[in-house]
């Protein structure tokens, strides 16, 4: 069957036709480094990051463009509590981000655009829509975008034209859901802002959050491309002020298809400091869990689906990678017979695998059914195992397929115990390294014990952990 996704524009599951046959163009919302991402940011990225794999997996080729939202009202009004000049403050927060990335095993995007670089490009953005009468100078000296000028305004959040409120300006660049109404595009310099501005056509200021997105999209993906994805909570009013400013300046379509991720909920509830359940990646890895059980967790439920983060789920990820982790380590570490299987027999049990894993993903990532497809495989090759069916040339063929799964999944870990470190121990170390990283010398000291019981020890080097079995 065909690559099909939901696309929030027409509410329907449609098959994916790129603009440009065999390539994919996908702009994802990246963070506003104003502080550390939290875990409910990472349930976005995740799901961008199986979308991006997965478009691969399919054979297409990817570019991706990921902004850095490095000004707007929360990066402005934190550097200034901070004593910091807006540059140096969210730079902090750029680098830690991108240390999470890797953590979580997040490919890395073609573009990371920051704001602060592109600004230019947004003034440009802003006299074309001044020149064709869809934007307006404010009382307050700010560019306002009319919606009452874009008829089409409304189109992705299906919002009623007859309860917009044209005329009535909002300069914040986050708002309430039912507040449509005329946005900022450039937000005149006042003394709240500190040093930060930039000169324009209308005076100092700086540009608003939405026309950011649009004029970094497309510099890098043109004005129309394939993919744009988000929380649910950027689709109003942020990717509906995406679509207005963006088609309104050049009379073409702006995304064909988009995507959105449900909410992450912290068992049950909304995450929220004052309840004690918001967490930073940081904290969770500082409880002993690594980065692949973590994204396992964020990984593993549909997309469109409310996530419920536990820290049992993350022992539950522990132990889903742990049954992965010991069927590697039988094919790589047992003594196993002459293979007495039909190696054709292998082949097509390995290619059904495949072929519903891929299934799975393609129709609308549903990776439920790509996992299942995973286990049942693990499941079946054991039991070959058991039977002494499977050695030689059969047993590679299955790590093979477990490589072109991970291509996807990005946990697995097929090839962490070619050196003779079993999975599992390797885990253990990684573990240690992110504890010990994070100042959590008491879990850190734990591991090492666990190691040991199990018949190893770790050395600290300049390389990272090196695990040696003890004699």
């Amino acid at each position: 069957m065909p690559l099909r996704f939901y696309n929030s524009l027409s509410h329907q599951v449609e098959p994916f036709e790129p603009l440009t046959p065999g390539r994919a163009s996908l702009y994802t919302c990246g963070p506003t480094v104003y502080n550390y991402a939290h875990i409910g940011n990472f349930r976005a990225y995740m799901f961008e990051d199986l979308l991006r794999r997965t478009l691969k997996f399919c054979g297409y080729d990817v570019k991706q463009v990921m902004n850095l939202t490095d000004v707007d009202d929360k990066t402005i009004r934190n550097s200034i509590q901070a004593g910091k000049p807006l540059r140096d403050y969210t730079q902090l927060y750029k680098d830690a981000f991108f240390e999470d990335l890797q953590a979580l095993r997040i490919e890395k995007a073609e573009v990371y655009p920051a704001a602060t670089d592109h600004v230019p490009e947004m003034i440009a953005l802003i006299q074309t829509l001044m020149e064709k009468g869809i934007a307006y100078v404010g009382d307050d000296n700010s560019v306002y975008f009319s919606i009452a000028r874009f008829p089409a305004y409304g189109q992705l959040a299906r919002i009623n034209r007859d309860e917009m409120r044209s005329g009535v300006r909002i300069k914040n660049d986050e708002y309430a859901k039912e507040s449509a109404a005329d946005f900022a595009l450039w937000k005149a310099w006042d003394e709240g802002d500190g040093d930060v501005k930039w000169d324009s056509p209308w005076g100092p200021g700086r540009p608003g959050w939405h026309i950011e997105c649009s004029a970094m999209a497309m510099k890098y993906l043109g004005p129309s491309f394939d993919l744009h994805t988000g929380g649910i909570d950027n689709l109003f009013p942020h990717h509906e002020d995406e679509i207005a400013q963006s088609e309104a300046a050049t009379g073409q379509k702006f995304v064909k298809y988009w995507l959105h991720c449900a909410h992450l909920m912290v068992e049950g509830q909304k995450m929220s400091k004052s309840l004690g359940n918001f967490h930073t990646l940081r904290e969770v890895f500082a409880k002993g869990y690594s980065g692949r059980e973590v994204r396992w967790v964020l990984m593993a439920t549909h997309y469109r689906q409310s996530l419920d983060f536990s820290f049992q789920s993350c022992l539950n990820a522990r132990t889903a990678l742990q049954r992965v982790d010991g069927l590697v380590a039988r094919i790589r570490n047992e003594i196993l017979p002459l293979s007495s299987a039909d190696k054709a027999g292998v082949k097509i049990r390995l290619d059904e695998a495949l072929a519903e894993f891929a299934a799975g993903l393609e129709d609308d990532l549903n990776i439920s059914a790509a996992l299942a497809a995973l286990f049942n495989l693990v499941r079946d090759v054991n039991r070959m195992l058991d039977a002494g069916e499977l050695a030689g040339p059969p047993a590679d063929q299955v790590l093979a397929a477990l490589r072109r799964m991970d291509s996807v999944l990005g946990t697995l870990d097929i090839d962490k115990a070619a050196d003779g470190v079993p999975a599992d121990i390797q885990a253990l170390a990684e573990e240690r390294q992110a504890v010990r990283k994070a100042k959590n010398f008491a879990r850190a000291d734990e591991i090492r014990k666990e190691l040991t019981a199990k018949g190893w020890t770790v050395e600290d080097t300049p390389a990272g952990p090196r695990c040696k079995r003890l004699a």
